[in-house]
């Protein structure tokens, strides 16, 4: 039997676009902050919706990062990615003219739970409203493919190493950061670009997600509508964006003195397999994706300090993620930090994992850990002893913490990072 001698994997660059900070910079800033990027919906109007709000981008103007024929061929879920990408790869300081960067082990995972919604929408509209000949822009299967954006990457970059993309619903960018962690343990990659990117604020996104009762109808209120954890909550808000991290095998990075920021020790899959939208009511997929994690790490739940939950502020997957929480960690869950961070995004659906991936990966290296916004009330069903960091960042030495994700189907990725051990 062939046997695979596991490599290190670290994350060498970061970068983002989302609806509270278009940079990693500015992202941090706000995150520790508690900025809210909820505001009432711009992109269209919302006067026979359920929900008239959502965590848009804030100051996007798509003719700064790419000219007017690449406008008409990228749909926004394209170009933040691609805005995302280069973030990172400035951060991570590749040089990809130095003869000893090989881009044939340089790929690129990425991810979207829909893809090119806008597109799609506009699309089949005009094609409905026109007299029912066939016309389509040649754009618009690409425009629409989810795996597009990991191609434009690569082009971009003249990679030529793995190059596909993952699709897990609202796990996604999670699943897509697994695989590329897995590429660079087994030797196939030294480096990969991966994460996710979402623009799903369009009308058939906002009034699908209002068809299944899932986003927040709390108009009247809209600032603290995102609020995980908390009594009266009522559904979680549409966020929208991209994060990237760039992870490279642990000596090729220490070989070109590249920075680190953490490493992935572990990561843990699982399925539900249970319902199409409703979670597993005790979590049972979840805690099997967390155990999973920690025993590919090698740790034991007791060396866990700090989890970026998934917390959409949905009434279910809120109670079944804390249930699976207590079932893994027993008592030790009254001395780990539990927040989310959704409280303040929004809900980015298949880039949530990405984001939140970098909100996770921060802590380590700055020792901070922001806050649950708009948490008033924690829900009676949840145990009040547990701390969700409300509505204040905390500052605190984190040295593992773990990244939950899940997704419509049943989708449970759970990622495990850690302070570099040099």
């Amino acid at each position: 039997m062939i046997k695979y001698k596991k490599k290190r994997v670290v994350v060498t660059g970061m970068g983002c676009i989302t609806p509270i900070g278009n940079n990693i910079k500015d992202y941090w800033r706000s995150l520790i902050n508690g900025v809210n990027g909820c505001e009432l919906i711009t992109y269209f109007n919302t006067k026979k919706y359920k929900t008239k709000f959502a965590c848009e981008l804030k100051n996007y103007d798509a003719s700064i990062f790419f000219n007017s024929k690449d406008r008409i061929k990228l749909d926004h879920c394209i170009q933040y990615g691609i805005i995302a990408t280069d973030e990172a790869i400035i951060d991570s300081k590749i040089n990809f003219t130095n003869k000893n960067i090989n881009k044939e082990r340089i790929g690129v995972v990425w991810a979207s739970g829909i893809g090119g919604l806008l597109n799609l929408e506009n699309s089949i509209s005009n094609y409905v409203k026109g007299d029912g000949s066939p016309r389509f822009s040649p754009y618009f299967i690409p425009k629409m493919l989810i795996d597009t954006t990991s191609g434009y990457i690569s082009m971009k970059y003249g990679i030529h190493g793995p190059n596909y993309a993952t699709v897990s619903a609202c796990a996604s960018s999670s699943n897509a950061i697994v695989d590329a962690y897995h590429l660079i343990c087994l030797g196939k990659a030294d480096i990969i670009i991966s994460g996710g990117s979402e623009a799903a604020i369009t009308q058939s996104g906002v009034g699908g997600f209002n068809a299944l009762h899932a986003l927040s109808t709390r108009n009247e209120d809209y600032k603290t509508a995102s609020r995980p954890f908390d009594k009266n909550r009522d559904g979680f808000v549409l966020g929208e964006g991209a994060g990237c991290l760039i992870l490279e095998e642990y000596f090729h990075a220490k070989n070109r003195n590249a920075k680190m920021y953490a490493e992935i020790g572990g990561i843990g899959m699982s399925g539900d397999a249970y319902h199409i939208t409703t979670p597993h009511p005790e979590g049972k997929g979840i805690i099997i994706a967390m155990k999973l994690a920690m025993k590919d790490a090698g740790i034991t739940y007791k060396e866990v300090n700090h989890i970026n939950s998934h917390g959409t502020s949905t009434i279910l997957g809120d109670l079944a993620e804390i249930k699976a929480i207590k079932k893994v960690f027993g008592e030790h869950i009254y001395k780990i930090y539990i927040n989310s961070t959704k409280s303040m995004t929004g809900h980015l659906l298949g880039a949530a994992g990405a984001i939140e991936a970098i909100a996770s990966i921060l802590p380590l290296t700055k020792n901070i850990i922001p806050p649950t916004i708009n948490l008033f009330q924690i829900d009676n069903k949840i145990d009040s002893k547990i701390n969700f960091i409300p509505n204040n960042k905390i500052k605190k030495y984190v040295n593992i913490n773990l990244c939950n994700t899940f997704g419509f189907g049943g989708h449970n990725v759970c990622i495990l990072f850690n302070k570099i051990v040099k």
